[in-house]
């Protein structure tokens, strides 16, 4: 039976990098697929990892229909197994409801990668769903860490190095234009809003003691 799985987690837990080695493996077993993405740092129409990895994949827009080009490939003859859904944190609703309904009605898997929570710490539209009707929530076991070396649990939105809490759900940042960023805190720096640029951790020395190790 076809499944529909959530692999979730924080930024830097290698979501992206799991969704092209998932796709990797199944291709590499004769299995027919293919990638969608959504406002990927790269680009349009392109899944990549910030190890440098990339593939070309389907953009994915708000008035994109998964169950109609799905059916309409299956149509024309191409073979379909799964799918590859990266970024799945922007996807709306309904799309997540198709989704389903290709698990369902067409026995065709779905991989969904993505982030849980914005930088408020609220579900995306697009998880919250994923989390109500997946089959299975991985959560990534790659811990993404705090400039204070705790786990990060929170997302947060800078602009420079300054935490803020105001504004637009979505906002694509870490690209070459732009002033907005994004960092992974842990829960106690997400709350108290202190940035690595504000704690000064991002200018520590990373230079080897000053002193030779016994033994």
């Amino acid at each position: 039976m076809a499944e529909l799985v959530f692999f979730s987690g924080t930024m830097d837990c290698g979501k992206s990098t799991l969704a092209l080695q998932t796709d990797h493996n199944h291709s590499t077993r004769g299995r027919r697929g293919v990638v969608f993405s959504q406002l990927d740092r790269a680009g349009a129409a392109v899944l990549s990892s910030r190890l440098g990895l990339q593939v070309q994949a389907v953009e994915v827009h708000d008035t994109f229909s998964f169950w109609d080009y799905v059916v309409d490939a299956l149509s024309q003859g191409q073979a379909i197994d799964y799918l590859i859904c990266d970024e799945v944190q922007f996807y709306g609703g309904e799309q997540v409801d198709e989704l389903a309904d290709i698990v369902d009605r067409l026995n065709i898997d779905v991989y969904g990668f993505g982030i849980t929570t914005d930088f408020r710490t609220r579900l995306f539209p697009g998880s919250a769903r994923l989390i109500e009707l997946a089959d299975r929530v991985e959560v990534l076991q790659v811990a993404s860490l705090c400039w204070c070396g705790r786990r990060g649990t929170h997302n947060a939105r800078t602009i420079g190095g300054h935490m803020v809490t105001e504004g637009d759900q979505i906002v694509v940042g870490d690209t070459d234009a732009g002033a907005v960023a994004y960092e992974v805190l842990c829960r106690a720096h997400h709350r108290g809003g202190l940035t690595a640029s504000l704690s000064g951790a991002e200018h520590l020395s990373r230079e080897p003691l000053p002193f030779e190790s016994e033994g």
